[in-house]
């Protein structure tokens, strides 16, 4: 049996707590509040809170093994007085939406081999997808990620705005979304890459600056610039 102790109330706390509760070999407690007056003892205590709040967190925990769950944050950014590792499950997640932990990469760092080896079995007993990576490594996949889902969302929003303005259902862009994303199992995402920008259709390109608000047209040119640079 494992001990955990999460700490922590946010999306990836309450995710990974649902997680934990739900193996047999793992006895999780969870504690909501960043200011910690007593804690139960564990094997592994993983802060999951706040990247600005990790050093002042961890300050508080005298437990022998302390880990975060962020991907941009440094190793050392925790202040524990005692051991230190990461605990990175690679995904976004939203309390409303169901994830399948299986396949969500978790990311591990250890301070030594056997901290690792603690945390390499936790890993294991939720997802299938484990691996070392350290903090540089990390901070290249969160940066990563966050093109890749951070500002990919953002797209979606505006076209979604765009859509709602027009009296046009953004689900009518759902199977077109879903195809992109399907086709990078495939081909590379340089290789997926269609639209007016890669074909240089001035005339289109042109159209569509003028049916866009001023806010995003700026954006719509430096992406086309981007991926005309690109190709």
């Amino acid at each position: 049996m494992v001990s955990i102790l999460v700490i922590g109330n946010g999306n990836v706390a309450f995710h990974l707590v649902k997680q934990f509760n739900a193996i047999d070999k793992i006895e999780c407690t969870q504690i909501s509040s960043r200011k910690i007056e007593s804690l139960p003892s564990a094997d592994v205590a993983i802060i999951a809170v706040s990247d600005d709040a990790i050093a002042e967190v961890s300050s508080q925990i005298d437990t022998n093994l302390v880990v975060h769950t962020s991907g941009g944050s440094h190793l050392n950014s925790l202040k524990n007085p005692k051991n230190k590792g990461v605990f990175y499950p690679l995904q976004s997640f939203s309390k409303s939406k169901e994830v399948d932990f299986s396949e969500i990469p978790i990311c591990l760092e250890a301070e030594s081999d056997s901290d690792y080896d603690l945390l390499e079995k936790i890993a294991k007993l939720i997802s299938s997808k484990v691996y070392r990576i350290d903090s540089k490594q990390r901070e290249i996949i969160h940066v990563s990620a966050v093109f890749a889902n951070n500002f990919s969302n953002h797209m979606f929003s505006i076209a979604d705005e765009i859509c709602e303005s027009n009296q046009i259902p953004f689900n009518i862009l759902h199977p077109l979304i879903n195809e992109t994303v399907k086709k990078l199992s495939d081909l590379a995402p340089k290789e997926a890459q269609t639209g007016p920008a890669v074909r240089n259709d001035q005339e289109t390109i042109k159209k569509h600056l003028l049916l866009l608000p001023d806010k995003y047209q700026l954006i719509y040119k430096r992406l086309t610039e981007s991926i005309q640079n690109e190709h």
